[in-house]
């Protein structure tokens, strides 16, 4: 039985920062378990988180640039990280952090060019977990659910509020998974224009006060309607709802209230429609579950027959990290980790592209 010893590495959609997570990852009698050994999480400059916020709008060149200089800063704090655990690692796992996402092109894009990462930090690397799927005409996404199946099969929904929101669970023995739509990403938004990193605990929005008028308007999007599998990131979010906070008249404090609400109502609707027992489980994870009027409100949506579950701190914060570093193992073990129920592809594939330090 071998203990795989793996430095997963995650950006998200919010923007905040680099996620890093040691994990030992070993499989017992075909049951999956890992333990988190040690977390770092980075922080992005405003330079830096500008330059990955705008990166959709850069030229095929500079583009390229960003790629591989991400893929420089990435190996830098892995190396950095490395050096300060002190312990063996096998392989880096790197989600890297999504410029482009456009499926129904069969495009997707992570940054940070895996061959620059691994001369960087002088590890294998396993990273580009999504461009397979997307080319066996999946959504590229989510991902994470081949980690719920595996690592958190006890809960019946497994709930990631990062910068969106995404939602895996069982139906029918097969893994289901989608976007739900908004968790994060205008909750930042909003308070980075207050000069605010984030809403510690939700406390501004539980100052506010709901504008009835905005969040009819933001229950009434269409990607709500759409039948899974799908996924949405920073292009949706740019097109249809900065639009509407730039158009509302409503504060900041308000707004924050409002889409907390907005949120709130989108998991409770979909974990209703899709809960199979009188009682039931929902694990959440990610930043936003460190949300407390967030969770507050999400309890209050579903009532009593879904109860939210917010585990210690450290699989809130790294679940996802965590997961990638699982997707690394079994891509270096030729098994499945995404799964075509989930994404909508054709068939299940096992994932992502390996690069060794040159030289070695």
């Amino acid at each position: 039985m071998r203990t795989y010893k793996v430095l997963g590495l995650m950006s998200g959609t919010s923007l905040d920062g680099l996620d890093m997570a040691y994990c030992h990852i070993w499989e017992d009698n075909d049951h999956w378990h890992f333990s988190i050994k040690h977390t770092k999480d980075v922080s992005y400059t405003d330079e830096m988180r500008d330059y990955l916020k705008n990166a959709i709008y850069l030229s095929e060149e500079d583009h390229a640039q960003l790629h591989k200089d991400y893929g420089v800063w990435l190996g830098e704090q892995a190396k950095v990280f490395i050096e300060e655990l002190g312990e063996e690692v096998d392989f880096i796992a790197s989600h890297g952090h999504t410029s482009h996402h456009r499926p129904k092109e069969g495009i997707t894009f992570q940054l940070g060019d895996g061959q620059v990462l691994a001369n960087t930090s002088g590890k294998q690397v396993v990273c580009d977990f999504r461009t397979k799927d997307v080319s066996l005409k999946g959504q590229g996404a989510p991902l994470v659910p081949i980690g719920d199946r595996l690592f958190f099969h006890d809960y019946e929904f497994c709930l990631n509020l990062g910068g969106i929101s995404n939602i895996s669970f069982e139906k029918e023995g097969e893994r289901i998974a989608f976007d739900i739509g908004l968790a994060n990403m205008p909750l930042n938004f909003i308070t980075h224009k207050m000069g605010l990193s984030y809403d510690d605990d939700g406390q501004l929005a539980r100052s506010g006060n709901l504008d009835q008028g905005l969040l009819n308007q933001l229950n009434r999007l269409k990607y709500y309607a759409l039948p899974y599998p799908k996924s949405t990131g920073y292009e949706w979010f740019t097109a249809k709802i900065i639009p509407l906070i730039e158009a509302s008249k409503a504060t900041n404090v308000d707004l924050l209230n409002t889409f907390i609400h907005h949120n709130c109502e989108q998991i409770a609707a979909v974990a209703h429609t899709y809960a199979t027992k009188p009682q039931s489980r929902i694990l959440a994870t990610g930043g936003g579950a460190l949300n407390g009027y967030f969770m507050e409100t999400l309890q209050d949506k579903l009532g009593t027959d879904i109860t939210v579950v917010v585990p210690d701190t450290t699989l809130v914060a790294y679940k996802e990290a965590l997961v990638f570093a699982l997707m690394g193992v079994l891509r270096l073990k030729g098994k499945i980790n995404v799964l075509s129920s989930v994404t909508g592809a054709i068939e299940d594939s096992c994932s992502g592209e390996v690069f060794f330090p040159e030289g070695n």
